[in-house]
């Protein structure tokens, strides 16, 4: 791979994480996060029929962050095809998955835009229901998508620290990711005490998350729009 090629696809990638990191949380902790009340339908109703704008901006970006994060696999295949070709490929492919299933999973959050809404077919009795079958509709597609996006974690940080022109750290920091995400889904599924350890994921969650994709982000940015000098020539070397 040509290295300008490399640094354009590095950058791209990067960039397309800042977007996500950017879109998701404000889609959900400025948006879902303030307008839905945990155990209280009626609140949660109320919340979003006052905050119209809020709940559709909050929309607009779970789409920006889902169209992203599909677009992803496809520079992060070839930046790292040369370490794996058949193993690069199925970590792409998990990442579309994980992105159709939240795409599915949005279904649900449109559906509560148009329940909230003055076409509502609904009875006022029958909406607190409604939307809080859907948000559970939404928060279990969600937990599913992300066991596919914790593979895709594991491969890409399996495949990261084979690549010469990547720092083992980011591979081994992705790793810790993908064991955070797995856990806390497969843990909701299958641990029927979950809530009593609900903190304990959460903070698991963010913090390898956090750490292993913004490490990733990071390297990609500097990858991408630094200047060449003779780390950068090795770097060239490494991908030829």
């Amino acid at each position: 791979m040509k290295t300008h090629t490399f640094r354009r696809l590095a950058g791209a990638a990067g960039i397309g994480y800042l977007l996500i990191f950017l879109s998701g949380f404000f889609a959900n902790f400025f948006v879902l996060e303030s307008l839905v009340v945990p155990n209280d339908a009626a609140a949660t109703v109320q919340a979003l029929m006052t905050h119209v704008l809020q709940f559709r901006l909050g929309l607009l970006a779970f789409v920006l962050m889902v169209a992203v994060d599909v677009a992803l696999a496809w520079p992060l295949y070839i930046l790292l095809k040369p370490m794996h070709p058949r193993l690069a490929q199925l970590s792409s492919g998990l990442r579309v998955v994980n992105g159709g299933l939240f795409g599915v999973a949005l279904y649900a959050l449109f559906r509560i835009a148009f329940l909230t809404s003055s076409a509502s077919p609904l009875a006022a009795e029958a909406l607190p229901d409604a939307v809080m079958a859907a948000l559970a509709s939404f928060d279990q597609m969600w937990l599913v998508g992300l066991i596919f996006f914790g593979a895709h974690l594991a491969l890409l940080g399996f495949l990261v620290i084979r690549a010469p022109y990547v720092p083992t750290l980011v591979g081994l920091l992705l790793l810790a990711s993908s064991c955070g995400y797995l856990a806390d889904s497969l843990a909701h599924f299958f641990l029927t005490s979950y809530a009593d350890y609900e903190v304990v994921f959460t903070g698991i969650v963010v913090l390898a998350g956090v750490m292993g994709e913004l490490s990733l982000t990071g390297w990609l940015l500097w990858a991408g729009f630094h200047r060449p000098n003779c780390s950068g020539k090795r770097q060239a070397l490494a991908l030829e």
